[in-house]
């Protein structure tokens, strides 16, 4: 059997494809280019993995021939690709419209040439279609499963911040629609991975260099800090390691009790003096040389966020988190070692 990850050339999504090969699964990537392409055939070297090109996910009819070709080896679905960037100036087109669209595009076109073969479809979804920023700094508010971002249209289209939460939300929210819609149309079952933050080493060091996905943009940048500078002390939420995400979405479509479910992935609260904090005292070379924050300040983010209550879904997980000391350690001794600094 074979399993579809699109846009798999991203941070999450390579450790997914990682652990479907290591698990005995041909898989099946799309890309954006050939370029992208022939790097994960270079990364990889396994003739068990095949790389397709997906130009534009926000096509219409974007995945048909791909479906058209593989629709009836592939069981396993995993929908990975959409975009998480803030470099925009238009918010619908670069943000809110792909990431609809593409989820939309991907389910008909499963429906129109894989609707007996597919099995499971997993979207990769987010933590920002769980909640938004002013509901998850609300100490009164109780996070669960069944919480939903409450963001408008009109909401979603006033900055880039904005538009990320709306596209999760709104990406999510087309694929559990339609799949309620077409249960008579299609054999898939659909279930959804909601991670936090996510940290963690990039699958291959040569990803290190340069600039990461954004979440752990925020630990190259505090590494390349200077004594002296401060911390944005706003920043501030859950964090998990993309080791676990990833098998969070093995157990998506392997366990029968995820079908239908979110899984939310939290695995604690972080403010980035935690982060520096953890990089002074695991890396000598940063000790007193990055940029620091008030400690009184950092417990007082910390306990003015909304409680959370993932027991279903760590339950349905049944294995422990990575802590956050090693998330931030493996992080930063890859970029260290990338850029050469002494460890």
């Amino acid at each position: 059997m074979s399993v579809f990850v699109s846009g798999a050339n991203g941070f999450i999504a390579l450790h997914i494809v990682s652990d479907l090969l290591k698990l005995g699964y041909k898989v099946i990537g799309s890309v954006r280019s050939q370029e992208k392409a022939d790097q994960l055939h270079r990364q990889f070297k396994n003739p068990n993995l095949s790389v397709v090109i997906v130009e534009n996910i926000s096509n219409p009819g974007a995945f048909d021939e791909l479906f058209l070709k593989y629709g009836k080896d592939i069981k396993v679905v995993l929908h990975t690709a959409s975009p998480f960037h803030y470099n925009t100036e238009n918010c619908e087109r670069d943000l809110l419209n792909p990431a609809v669209n593409g989820t939309r595009n991907i389910l008909e076109s499963i429906k129109r040439y894989a609707f007996d073969s597919v099995e499971r479809v997993v979207i990769t979804s987010s933590d920002a279609a769980v909640t938004s920023f002013k509901d998850d700094t609300n100490p009164n508010n109780l996070l669960t499963e069944d919480s939903w971002n409450k963001i408008s249209w009109e909401e979603a289209t006033r900055g880039p911040e904005e538009a990320y939460y709306g596209a999760k939300t709104f990406a999510e929210r087309a694929a559990h629609d339609f799949w309620k819609e077409n249960q008579d149309k299609v054999k898939f079952k659909l279930s959804t991975v909601n991670p936090v933050w996510v940290f963690g080493p990039q699958l291959f060091d040569e990803n290190a260099l340069g600039e990461v996905n954004t979440s752990c943009q925020y630990i190259k940048a505090i590494i390349d800090s200077k004594m002296g500078e401060k911390l944005d002390m706003d920043i501030v939420g859950g964090y998990v390691d993309v080791r676990d995400v990833s098998k969070a979405h093995m157990v998506a479509f392997q366990k029968e009790e995820s079908i239908g479910r979110r899984l939310v992935l939290c695995a604690g609260r972080f403010t980035l003096l935690n982060i520096a904090d953890v990089l002074c005292e695991s890396f000598p070379q940063l000790a007193g040389k990055i940029a620091s924050g008030n400690p009184d300040e950092s417990f007082k983010r910390l306990n003015s966020l909304a409680k959370f209550d993932y027991t279903n879904t760590n339950k349905i997980l049944d294995f422990d988190f990575i802590p956050f000391e090693k998330t931030i350690c493996d992080t930063a001794a890859q970029m260290l070692k990338m850029e050469k600094r002494q460890l």
